[in-house]
């Protein structure tokens, strides 16, 4: 049966965001929550709890801007070199595509439609993702919001992104796990905007309410 939240044919353009869209979330859990704090510890001679109250407010700070998604700016702040910390730790295991995903890039390309990767990830962090999960080759186009000077919550990033790669806010589908996200694609006028309700297989799911939404991006197949 056709997906009951979408009428394909009115769709030319998929967008989707990486991590908690297509990527599991649960990698980058625990890395922020977990990892970083340990080894800033470490590197620092703090105690755990010590290390956590230090982030803690760097982290509250920076929520919703574009720092807070670049790797540079923690590495400044922590003193770790985060892109080399990322790459080396066994953590990296942890970065996998949630179930489901692959089938549904796979059918958006053989149907046709433009497929693109919208992400707020820095370069550092998309372009080990992509080597280690192969879901690059899936996508006519790698956009990251740090080429455009604001992440995707920001209303300055679609007029950019539309700016330098036109496509029709009409005839597109965007899907993300990231509620202020969503809502400045829908002002936009992004014609399906699809919450993602279970981003992160190491948390519970979420009930979403604002927007329509799936578990899993296989739930918007078939495509017709």
């Amino acid at each position: 049966m056709p997906s009951p939240l979408l009428d394909w044919s009115a769709i030319d353009h998929v967008l989707l965001d990486m991590d908690g869209t297509v990527l599991d979330l649960a990698y980058d859990t625990h890395f922020w929550q977990h990892l970083l704090p340990r080894r800033y510890a470490e590197h620092h001679g703090l105690s755990l709890e010590h290390a956590e109250a230090r982030l803690r407010p760097q982290f509250e700070s920076t929520q919703g801007t574009l720092n807070w998604y670049c790797l540079d700016h923690w590495s400044a702040v922590t003193g770790i070199d985060i892109i080399a910390l990322k790459a080396a730790d066994e953590s990296r295991a942890r970065i996998a595509p949630l179930p489901g995903s692959l089938r549904f890039l796979e059918q958006v390309r053989a149907s046709g439609r433009a497929l693109w990767l919208a992400t707020n990830a820095h370069h550092g962090s998309w372009r080990l993702k992509l080597e280690i999960t192969g879901i690059g080759d899936y996508f006519e186009k790698i956009l990251s919001s740090h080429d455009f000077g604001a992440p995707k919550e920001d209303a300055r990033f679609w007029p950019a992104l539309q700016a330098r790669h036109p496509f029709d806010p009409a005839r597109t589908l965007f899907a993300d796990d990231s509620l202020p996200v969503l809502r400045a694609a829908r002002a936009y006028g992004i014609r399906e905007v699809i919450a993602i309700g279970h981003p992160d297989s190491s948390q519970p799911r979420r009930q979403i309410d604002e927007f329509p939404s799936v578990d899993r991006l296989e739930e918007l197949l078939p495509i017709r």
